[in-house]
Order: structure tokens, then C-alpha cells, then sequence
């Protein structure tokens, strides 16, 4: 497999879960469990991109290195170019973006997300899961993709796509469709030229980001993950699951 680095994008603000990234979970922040996620997979390097001093101090306490950023980024994807800019990573240099509060994301898929690059066929990579229920399929938070038969994204929604024509077809429209994980790989080359782009008018619509992708003609290759990621957080509530996700992890 391709060398590649992780850079975990953490901010402390946040609408529904203020601070998160040092919201603790059995005993360790958040943050410090992302960033052992990132460590246990086959990345060379795994990196802490925040704006934040309280972020980079606790960071530092648990032994991460941190690339302070600026505070005019507006995605996790502009602060992780900020940082392959700083850090003069190579074009071809193949980096994972790991969200911040995806504290229970198996080590595997990291890899599994960053090998979907290694034949160059693609510009960005990323993974999707079989949608769980109806209820996921026709919620707006649940973000869905379509792909061509060789594994390409078509389109990326929160509405649901591909859209019925019967009831009967429903089963059908399901099916086609996978529910999309916030997991990014990305050559520097392709991360440079997407944020020094504007955002398209289908990214401004849908509020997602790789819809500028594919306006701008990149190839995202979606890979199905061999387990499904643990819960993403942002409520009280998901603190708590996933600290019982984190929980039956440790005892397997």
C-alpha cells in the first residue's frame, strides 16, 4: 500500500456540542481517542490541524503533533491544505482526512480509504455502507451517494436518491444508494486544486463539500468498508454511545 498520513481537523466550536473535540469519553477526550484510531492504522504520520490553544495543549499533553492553523477556514478540508502547505508535503502524498469526532472509526478503514487511491484511477477516495433502514433513506442528516458500475460517485445528497417512481421500485431505490461516511483520502495535487476552487452551486444547495469535486470533474472512487464505522458525535447522547462502542472495541 501507498504511504499516506492522517490530519485530524479540529476545531473547539460547536452548535450542538460545545468544545467536543475535549468531551470525554470512558476517561480520554475525544480527540485523544481519534487521534489513537489514526496511530493504530499504517499511517506514517498522524497530525492534529486546529486554530485553537486549548485543542493544541491537550494534544500535546497526550503526545500528538499539532499544526496550528488560521481561524478563516471554513472545512475541515481547508485547514488540512493549510497543513500540507506548512508541512511542504509532496503532490502525490496521499492524506486522510479524519474527522475529529469519529472516535469509534476502526484503524482498517483509514487504511481502506487510503488504498482506494493506490492504481491512480481516482482523484479523492472515500466509503460508503448498505443504507440500515428506510428511516436512514429518507433522512435529510443521513447523506446518500449513487455510483457508476466501476465504483465512481455519481452524486452525493441528503434527499433521497434515487428517487421512487412507485412503491414498489422503493426497494430498488434503496438499494441503489449507500449511506455516505465522512472519510476522505486525497493526493495534495487534487486537496490544492479543490480548495483553491469556488464552491459550485450544487455544494452551496446540499451544504457538501464533494459536490465542488464533482463539479469540477475529479474522480471520487467509493469503496464499501469491510465493517461498518462506529457512531460519528454530536449530541450528549452520542457521547454515550459511543462510549459503549468504544467499550465493546477495547474487549474484542
Amino acid at each position: 500500500m501507498n504511504e499516506f498520513v492522517v490530519v485530524i481537523p479540529a476545531r473547539y466550536a460547536s452548535t450542538r456540542l460545545p468544545g467536543k473535540p475535549l468531551r470525554l469519553i470512558n476517561g480520554k477526550t475525544m480527540l485523544e481517542h481519534v487521534w489513537q484510531r489514526g496511530r493504530e492504522s499504517g499511517a506514517q504520520d498522524v497530525v492534529i490541524a486546529t486554530d485553537d490553544e486549548r485543542i493544541a495543549q491537550a494534544a500535546e499533553a497526550f503526545g500528538a503533533t499539532v499544526c496550528m492553523t488560521g481561524t478563516q477556514h471554513r472545512s475541515g478540508t481547508e485547514r488540512i491544505a493549510e497543513v500540507a502547505d506548512v508541512l511542504d508535503w509532496d503532490e502525490q502524498m496521499i492524506v486522510v482526512n479524519l474527522q475529529g469526532d469519529e472516535p469509534a472509526m476502526s484503524p482498517q478503514l483509514i487504511n481502506e480509504c487510503a488504498s482506494l487511491l493506490a492504481d491512480g484511477n481516482a482523484d479523492l477516495s472515500t466509503l460508503a455502507s448498505p443504507l440500515a433502514s428506510q428511516e436512514d433513506f429518507e433522512n435529510p442528516n443521513v447523506v446518500k451517494v449513487v455510483c457508476d458500475n466501476d465504483g465512481m460517485a455519481m452524486y452525493f445528497s441528503r434527499a433521497t436518491i434515487p428517487f421512487p417512481r412507485s412503491e414498489e421500485q422503493g426497494r430498488n431505490a434503496r438499494d441503489a444508494a449507500l449511506h455516505h461516511h465522512g472519510i476522505y483520502a486525497y493526493r495534495c495535487g487534487m486537496l490544492r486544486q479543490l480548495v483553491s476552487a469556488e464552491a459550485s452551486l450544487l455544494e452551496l444547495a446540499e451544504q457538501l463539500e464533494q459536490l465542488r469535486a464533482l463539479s469540477l470533474g475529479m474522480r471520487i472512487r467509493v469503496g464499501r468498508p469491510s465493517v461498518r464505522p462506529g457512531r460519528g458525535v454530536d449530541t450528549e447522547a452520542d457521547l454515550e454511545l459511543a462510549a459503549a462502542e468504544l467499550r465493546a472495541l477495547s474487549s474484542q
